[in-house]
């Protein structure tokens, strides 16, 4: 696996963001997907994070199935479920769905990321999937070191809590840990 490089970019409201592509087959972005929903739901907080509107949901059990049909993904807990398309979407024989629109719907670019604060050191990490028309599909926010479990400010940085994110680096990205994702001492608000 080539490593990868990084790219930054400054969003408005959310600030200087370092990204890390990924590939949007629908392989990987199963296995990703799976892999964070199966094995790491209890410490991912998802939806999406979009100017205006913040949907920071949590679960409160694994998922009861995880199917991939049609080119949607379905992550089903029961009492929540939502579907992303990360496939080619045809549709039914008596509805097909256009290619235009099969386009649009598809997961097109996604990206694992970690916002720069001003302080020029990393204070959230993640991974964001968006459409064919550059809208975001969903925001997975992972483990933070600056926030205990009820998202209250520590005194003192949990580095502990960066393992999901090295695990992620190393296995969708081929990169070992980063000292810089540990240089910093507070999680600061663009």
């Amino acid at each position: 696996m080539a490593l990868k490089q990084s790219s930054i970019v400054i969003e408005p409201g959310t600030g200087k963001l370092e990204l890390w592509d990924i590939e949007v087959n629908e392989e990987n972005l199963k296995s990703l997907l799976v892999d964070l929903f199966e094995n790491h739901w209890k410490e991912i907080i998802f939806g999406p994070l979009i100017q205006g509107a913040a949907w920071e949901i949590t679960a409160n059990h694994p998922p009861e199935k995880i199917v991939l049909f049609d080119g949607y993904l379905t992550v089903d807990f029961g009492d929540l479920h939502f579907h992303i398309c990360i496939g080619e979407n045809r549709g039914d024989p008596y509805a097909p769905t256009k290619k235009q629109l099969g386009k649009f719907r598809r997961t097109q670019a996604a990206h694992f990321f970690r916002r720069i604060n001003r302080d020029d050191a990393p204070d959230t990490w993640g991974i964001r999937l968006f459409n064919g028309q550059g809208e975001q599909q969903i925001t997975i926010l992972l483990p933070n070191p600056f926030l205990s479990g009820g998202l209250k400010f520590l005194d003192k940085p949990d580095w502990g809590k960066l393992k999901l994110w090295d695990y992620l680096r190393q296995e969708y990205l081929g990169l070992s840990p980063d000292p810089l994702d540990r240089s910093g001492s507070r999680m600061i608000y663009p």
